[in-house]
């Protein structure tokens, strides 16, 4: 949402670049009656999957700097990458102005108490989409032709053109609203998940808040089953079916990106290890998620819990681990999506009946282009114990950051230990740390959960633990692909030697190379690069 407003008027007016208005009123009949409070939306919806541009704005008095980060040693140009390569970065500028600009100010999520005069301000660069540079440049062209021949006759007809572009989207959107009943899209509309909007592009079943109310008997206690950062989660019946009802909570961490992030990428991801999104609820200020409902609920409650854990005997986890492998595999190379999940962890595999695994949580999740072998984010997000070194401590993730967590999974599930919780009586070393110690010495099958008894293979057991080191390798580089991953977990092939893993604590360790483990809490926490 971006507004702007004329230095010597209190009129509001949205922004505008060459002849085009790239921003138009969020609520055309609030602006008639001079409430300028919805402010201005883009023309045309962002898409970052296919690329969006970045217009120049001059004379601006920059937006509010409460969701900006800044770097005073960065060019514009480099200032330019970095937000480019962030679907949240909505803006970026010159810290100073001064001697030709020097500096980086990026701003993210809505563009607020913009100003626009003509003297004074200074020169912002706004994300638009990439159609908008295309018509940009268009327009310039027509308007020199224009200036030079028929002026007149071209205003005229610019005018006319407007009023029906409006007339016609007004007309369109009243239909819509009408056929809808009311705001949303409601029963199975087809909905653009990039944007938001109702449109014809992919289908997913929305629901009423009524429906949803009574499937869960009015949300009552009795049937929420879980809470996460997203919010409460619940139980119902929808239809017949078993339901599992994502809440958004008002004070809940989590929210419009993370919601949409859900939706986006779970509606068109279809795999056997990957929970199954049902549906979704966007009525008034509520925003819930409809999965498919699995009886056995997180892989912690199993793996962590003493009573519970008699029940995962080995065959049982070793198909866990190939099943959450797999599920990675389909997000890393197969799916029409290329998917980085950055937060994956034992409470994010949900188990079905059958004791199979199902990924769970797009709330953190990223798209990775076909050639781009990483990103950096100075807004890291995820969970403690499960992060790899150059994301935790650099914001750098890729692939390879999912390939880190899934070995601490895979070494969680042999052992039956947290890797945030372990504790040995022998030493002060985490489960990651100790795991290595026992590889080094040749003792891996200790590992073990003590509870497992006869019922595991040796060799799955020990390929299961190597491959787990060879995932939590320091350097990214050294890291398999989830790939790779799959068929060392399934093969009786020779594995290379793994390497020393990140992020564990070794006793009587030279300088440099103590990799501590951070104490902290077991909710996924968000960092903020500091300015």
């Amino acid at each position: 949402m971006v507004a702007a407003t004329s230095q010597d008027s209190p009129v509001c007016g949205c922004l505008v670049c060459g002849c085009l208005d790239k921003f138009v009123p969020n609520n055309s009949d609030a602006w008639k009656k001079t409430d300028w409070s919805g402010g201005c939306v883009r023309r045309t919806e962002l898409n970052c999957l296919q690329g969006d541009v970045f217009l120049k704005y001059s004379h601006i008095k920059l937006p509010d700097t409460r969701n900006s980060w800044s770097n005073v040693t960065m060019t514009l140009e480099e200032c330019k990458d970095i937000c480019s390569k962030n679907c949240s970065c909505m803006a970026y500028s010159n810290t100073d102005i001064r001697n030709g600009g020097s500096g980086c100010l990026l701003w993210f999520e809505d563009l607020l108490d913009i100003r626009k005069g003509s003297n004074g301000g200074q020169d912002i660069y706004i994300r638009m989409a990439a159609s908008e540079s295309d018509s940009l440049e268009q327009s310039e062209g027509k308007k020199r032709k224009v200036l030079f021949w028929i002026l007149p006759l071209s205003v005229g007809l610019i005018l006319v053109f407007l009023s029906l572009l409006i007339y016609h989207r007004r007309r369109k959107k009243a239909l819509e609203l009408k056929s809808k009943g009311g705001s949303g899209c409601g029963g199975n509309y087809k909905m653009n998940y990039n944007s938001g909007n109702c449109v014809e592009d992919f289908e997913i079943p929305l629901f009423d808040l009524s429906t949803i109310a009574k499937a869960t008997n009015n949300f009552s206690i009795d049937r929420q089953i879980g809470e996460g950062g997203f919010g409460p989660v619940y139980k119902g019946i929808l239809e017949g079916q078993e339901i599992a009802v994502k809440r958004l909570s008002r004070t809940s961490t989590q929210g419009e990106n993370e919601f949409k992030n859900e939706v986006v990428y779970i509606a068109k991801l279809q795999h056997r290890n990957l929970v199954k999104i049902l549906g979704c609820c966007t009525e008034g200020e509520e925003k819930m998620l409809i999965y498919e409902y699995l009886p056995n609920g997180s892989l912690d409650s199993f793996i962590f819990d003493e009573a519970q854990s008699k029940v995962l005997d080995w065959p049982k986890r070793f198909h866990i681990i190939n099943g959450i492998a797999r599920g990675l595999m389909y997000l890393h190379q197969d799916s029409q999506l290329r998917i980085i999940h950055r937060d994956l962890k034992a409470n994010n595999i949900l188990l079905d009946k059958d004791m199979n695994p199902k990924i769970s949580d797009f709330g953190m999740a990223k798209i990775c282009e076909e050639n781009d072998i990483g990103a950096k984010t100075n807004r890291v997000v995820g969970t403690y114990g499960y992060l790899s070194p150059e994301y935790a401590l650099h914001g750098r993730y890729s692939v390879k950051s999912d390939v880190f967590s899934f070995g601490i999974l895979t070494l969680e599930i042999v052992s039956g230990k947290s890797n945030r919780r372990f504790s040995h009586p022998d030493h002060n070393l985490n489960l990651l740390g100790h795991a290595w110690k026992l590889y080094k010495e040749g003792r891996s099958t200790e590992l073990l959960d003590e509870y497992l008894g006869d019922s595991c293979s040796t060799p799955e057991v020990e390929r299961s633990i190597h491959v787990g080191l060879l995932c939590v390798q320091q350097c990214p580089e050294d890291r398999p692909s989830m790939s790779s991953a799959v068929m060392m977990l399934n093969n009786e092939g020779v594995l290379p030697q793994a390497k020393r893993p990140g992020f564990y604590i070794e006793k009587d360790a030279p300088d440099g190379e103590l990799y501590a483990q951070s104490t902290v809490s077991e909710t996924p926490i968000t960092i903020l690069a500091a300015r």
